[in-house]
């Protein structure tokens, strides 16, 4: 088996038998994950592909690039899977998570301005633990913000630092 080259992006390959890359997802687990976690069906994703560039950074791009490509950027971050518990991106969340059905935690105005700011804070949740995806109702409809983490009674935010903002 090859190694894993963290200059350059790899595509993630179709099913185990395709795996050349010891510890590389495959599309298949990538879609189990989406659909069993938060009900978002593999059609979603059809149009996209998935690399991995660095030591578990799956990104997803809807078009199509030669193997092996030694880009800084190829659509969007979309997963880290090279630790226990896979996480979604904040970039995922947004643009796929209007699709989920589930663990999906749906905040109030004040819930959420204190999430996009970066803040930890007390909320009831009756469903599972780990990382959600934490939606905002704006006219009508619920809306994506981003992945919080939670743990005994509280959501974290999990807003990288350069995008938290006050409002």
């Amino acid at each position: 088996m090859r190694s894993n080259v963290g200059e350059q992006f790899s595509r993630v390959p179709a099913t185990d038998a395709d795996r050349a890359v010891e510890g590389r997802p495959t599309r298949n687990e990538v879609l189990s994950f989406w659909e069993d976690r938060y009900g978002i069906p593999p059609g979603v994703f059809e149009a996209h592909r998935f690399w991995e560039k660095g030591s578990g950074k799956l990104w997803a791009f809807s078009g199509d690039a030669p193997e092996g490509t030694e880009v800084e950027a190829l659509g969007i971050t979309f997963l880290r899977v090279r630790q226990e518990h896979w996480k979604p991106t904040t970039d995922a969340v947004q643009r796929f998570g209007r699709h989920a059905t589930q663990n999906v935690i749906t905040v109030d105005a004040e819930t959420a301005r204190r999430f996009i700011a970066g803040e930890d804070q007390p909320v009831d949740w009756d469903g599972e633990w780990g990382y959600l995806i934490v939606a905002h109702e704006l006219a009508d409809v619920r809306e994506p913000i981003g992945v919080g983490l939670y743990l005994h009674g509280e959501l974290r935010s999990q807003i990288p630092k350069g995008r938290q903002r006050s409002v």
